[in-house]
């Protein structure tokens, strides 16, 4: 989609607006943790929604992708305004038994768009919901230029809250508390929005930064994948496990990223004296063209979270520990919800 404002085909003419996106980094200085507003960061689908003042809605993906028919369970909202046009911006949730963002859950339901009878089947069974956290276009105005602050109080007034939407409040200042409480709470992390900050359609800017709590893990390789384009020759991603209770080698992802060319190479040299005939993990991974390398590496990777089947989320790696055994990081595989 192109940066800036298009035109959108709903019966009322509403720009079409790209969403402003999060920089990664960190909290700001605690001089001016109060020029900021510090929101959850929601572990979902990102959408626009266009409610065009006829009771209907449209919800459009990061990409522009017409994402409506895969969320019948939000149409309603379409109504909620009445006659008054608006474009609003939020994350689409498939909340676990918690009451927590469960990414794999939502999975199944994104790819729907085009499948109503199914759709309308799985809002039963996962329902998903909706988080508002601003407003573009109100009224036929136009909000972008309006300060963070005052798009959030706007957005508050229109008291959004349904049984598959809400408007959860931004916390103004006290961002270490904000930090810790996603952490305590398992939650995905926190964005930091300075509150004078403008609406940038498209722009990764730095007047809003996101911060992801990541949790690290020690692994050992049981195989790798071929990398590659510049990385033929190479692993481009290692097959990783950790043992189970009954002592089986459990398949917990594959980890691509993480490490320097030089670091890679000498990986490669490392895996090339582990050969194996045999795949280690129980049960054989779906991994075709893997080779296989005896489980004596360990390494720490970081990830966000784990799926429900004990997978890491996002991994990435951080460094071989040359200083544990294999016996040694042989510890139970951790509870999925971690």
């Amino acid at each position: 989609m192109p940066r800036g404002a298009g035109v959108d085909t709903s019966p009322v003419t509403l720009p079409l607006i790209p969403p402003m996106l999060a920089t990664p980094g960190g909290l700001p200085p605690v001089a001016q943790d109060a020029r900021w507003a510090y929101e959850t960061k929601q572990d979902g689908q990102r959408a626009v929604l266009y409610l065009p003042g006829d009771g209907t809605l449209r919800l459009r993906a990061r990409s522009g992708e017409d994402i409506t028919g895969a969320y019948p369970e939000l149409r309603p909202l379409g109504a909620a305004l009445g006659a008054t046009a608006a474009v609003l911006d939020g994350e689409v949730l498939a909340p676990d038994a918690q009451g927590r963002a469960d990414f794999q859950l939502l999975q199944s339901r994104m790819g729907l768009v085009r499948a109503p009878g199914r759709a309308a089947r799985m809002a039963a069974a996962v329902p998903v919901h909706l988080v508002l956290f601003d407003v573009m276009h109100l009224g036929g105005d136009p909000l972008l230029r309006m300060p963070y602050a005052r798009r959030r109080a706007r957005l508050e007034a229109l008291g959004l809250e349904g049984p598959f939407w809400s408007t959860p409040s931004a916390l103004v200042g006290h961002g270490r508390e904000a930090l810790e409480a996603t952490r305590v709470h398992g939650l995905e992390g926190l964005v930091c929005k300075r509150l004078d900050s403008v609406y940038e359609p498209g722009v990764r800017s730095r007047a809003w930064i996101k911060i992801r709590n990541m949790r690290t893990a020690d692994v050992l390789v049981g195989g790798w994948s071929p990398g590659k384009g510049r990385l033929t020759g190479l692993p481009g991603a290692v097959l990783v496990g950790q043992r189970s209770g009954t002592g089986a080698l459990r398949y917990v992802g594959s980890v691509g990223t993480g490490w320097s060319e030089a670091e890679r190479t000498e990986l490669a040299a490392l895996l090339r004296a582990e050969v194996a005939e045999v795949c280690p993990f129980d049960p054989v991974p779906p991994a075709p063209g893997a080779h296989w390398v005896a489980p004596r590496l360990v390494g720490e990777v970081r990830y966000s979270t784990r799926t429900r089947a004990g997978l890491l989320r996002q991994p990435s790696w951080l460094r071989l520990r040359t200083d544990l055994t294999p016996e040694e990081s042989a510890a139970d595989l951790p509870d999925n919800s971690a």
